[in-house]
C-alpha cells in the first residue's frame, strides 16, 4: 500500500532483498531447494537482490544455479565467480542500472561475505571485496546518477567501504544482523539496515534536484506494528505443513528401537551420531555435542521431515587431523570448557539449537584424575597423528582454538551432518 501511495505521488519506488532470504531450518525451504523461498520473493517485486551464506553455501552449486530459475527478479553479485571458468556464474549479474521514471539512473551493486575456506569447496571463488569494489566501478563508470551497494558484508566492512569508496550514496547492510533505526553516515555515504527475521522493514528515503541527491534519511518500520489480514497466520503454519508433508513422504529407514534425546539416561542417539561420523570419514575417532539433536527419533520408520526436525543444521562433516600432542591439547580444550558449554544458549554460525550440550566422543577417552588421554583404549603417540571426524562448526566457534591453530582441516562440503545420520540409519536399518 505504501509503494502505491509512493507510486501515485510521482515518486519512483525501488525495492531491494540482502541475501539470507532462505534458511534450510525450515521444512518448505528444505523441501524445495529454496525454490518455494523465490516464489515468495516474487509476489513482492523486488528490481534487485543479492545472495547471502545461506543461499551461497546452504547450497550445493547446482542447487545454487537452479535456485533461481523462475525468478522475476535480477541477482546483482560482483565478487563470486564459477570456479571452473572463472566467469560470472549464470544466475547473476554484476550490477543493474535501474532509470526512474524522472530519468535518473540508479547504479546497484551487490556484494556477499567472500567466506574463502568454504566457497571454493562448493566450486565458487569468492573475490576480496576490496579488490572487487574497483574493478565494479570501473566498469559501472560513468552510468549512473546515484550508486547503491546491497551488502551482505557486515557492519565493520559497510562502514570501510563508505570511508574507502565516497562514490556509494547508499550503502544497505546485512549479514551482521544489525539494526541502525535511523540510519548512519559514514563519509559521503548513508549506511541503512533492518535488522534480522523480518523484524523490520527499511525505508530509505532520496530527494534529488538535477538528478542528485539533495537530501537523505534512512528509517524502519516494526513489522508486528503492521496491520495484519486474517489468514496471515493460517499462511504461515500452512507453508510450515506443506514443507513437513513433502519430507514426510520420503521415508529413509526403520529402526529397532527409539533413539531418545534424554542424554542422561540414554546416549543410543548421540553414539549413532558419532558412529555415523566415523563411517563417512573411514576414521575411528569422533567428537560431537548433544545440542546439536532436538529431538529423538521413535522406533519404527523414520523419514526426512522426522531427520529434519531432529537435525536442522547448516552444517557439514569435517576431518581435523593432529599431531598427538596438539589432539590431547585439544581434548584438554574440551574437557575445560565443558561445564560452561553444557547449558550455554549458541546462536549462529550454522547452529538452530538452543544450548550446545555435553560433548561426547567415540574413541577418545579423557581421564580427570590423571589428564591422560587415550584413543581406543592406548596412550596417544604425541609424535603420531591422528584424524579425527566431526564438524566444521567446531571450527567456527572460539571455544577449540587448537583446530583452526594445530589441525589440517579437510572441510566436506558435500556431507551435510543430516544427509550423513540419514544414510547411516539407511544402511544399518533399511525399510
Amino acid at each position: 500500500m505504501q509503494q502505491k501511495a509512493l507510486l501515485s505521488s510521482n515518486s519512483s519506488v525501488l525495492t531491494f532483498d540482502l541475501g539470507d532470504a532462505m534458511d534450510r531450518v525450515h521444512p518448505l525451504s528444505e523441501a524445495t531447494d529454496g525454490q518455494a523461498n523465490v516464489e515468495l520473493l516474487n509476489q513482492i517485486g523486488y528490481d534487485a537482490v543479492t545472495i547471502g551464506n545461506n543461499e551461497g553455501l546452504g547450497n550445493t552449486k547446482e542447487q545454487l544455479e537452479r535456485l533461481y530459475q523462475h525468478a522475476n527478479f535480477d541477482v546483482v553479485l560482483g565478487n563470486l565467480l564459477d570456479q571452473k571458468n572463472g566467469q560470472q556464474p549464470d544466475f547473476a549479474r554484476q550490477f543493474k542500472i535501474i532509470t526512474t521514471n524522472s530519468g535518473t539512473r540508479v547504479g546497484v551493486l551487490g556484494l556477499t561475505a567472500p567466506f574463502i575456506l568454504t566457497y571454493p569447496l562448493e566450486g565458487w571463488q569468492p573475490i576480496d571485496v576490496f579488490e572487487a569494489i574497483p574493478y565494479l566501478l570501473d566498469k559501472i563508470k560513468g552510468q549512473y546518477d546515484v550508486l547503491i551497494l546491497l551488502s551482505h558484508l557486515g557492519i565493520t566492512v559497510d562502514e570501510k567501504i563508505a570511508a574507502s569508496f565516497p562514490e556509494f550514496n547508499v550503502i544497505i547492510g546485512s549479514h551482521t544482523h544489525h539494526l541502525l533505526e535511523h540510519g548512519k553516515r559514514v563519509g559521503q555515504s548513508l549506511l541503512a539496515a533492518a535488522g534480522k527475521y523480518g523484524q523490520y522493514i527499511g525505508k530509505i528515503d532520496l530527494e534529488l534536484e538535477d538528478h542528485k541527491i539533495s537530501a537523505a534519511q534512512a528509517r524502519v518500520t516494526v513489522t508486528e506494528h503492521l496491520p495484519s489480514e486474517p489468514d496471515d497466520d493460517a499462511e504461515i503454519v500452512g507453508y510450515l505443513q506443506q514443507g513437513e508433508q513433502l519430507l514426510a513422504k520420503q521415508q529413509i529407514a526403520k529402526i529397532p528401537t527409539a533413539l531418545s534425546v534424554d542424554f542422561e539416561n540414554d546416549l543410543s542417539l548421540v553414539n549413532s551420531g558419532l558412529e555415523a561420523l566415523k563411517e563417512s570419514t573411514n576414521t575411528d575417532i569422533a567428537m560431537l555435542n548433544t545440542g546439536l539433536f532436538l529431538n529423538g527419533l521413535d522406533e519404527g520408520i523414520v523419514n526426512r521431515n522426522q531427520l529434519h526436525e531432529m537435525l536442522p543444521h547448516a552444517m557439514h562433516v569435517m576431518k581435523v587431523t593432529l599431531l598427538g600432542s596438539d589432539l590431547i591439547r585439544l581434548v584438554r580444550e574440551i574437557e575445560k570448557n565443558r561445564n560452561f558449554l553444557r547449558r550455554f544458549p549458541l546462536k549462529g554460525m550454522g547452529f538452530r539449537g538452543k544450548i550446545f550440550g555435553e560433548i561426547h566422543y567415540a574413541g577418545l577417552e579423557f581421564k580427570q584424575q590423571t589428564k591422560q588421554v587415550t584413543s581406543n583404549g592406548k596412550p596417544i603417540d604425541i609424535f603420531e597423528q591422528y584424524t579425527l571426524a566431526t564438524l566444521d562448526h567446531y571450527l567456527f566457534i572460539p571455544f577449540f582454538p587448537t583446530i583452526e591453530i594445530a589441525g589440517k582441516n579437510e572441510l566436506m562440503y558435500n556431507k551435510f551432518f543430516r544427509d550423513v545420520f540419514g544414510n547411516y540409519l539407511m544402511k544399518h536399518f533399511p525399510i
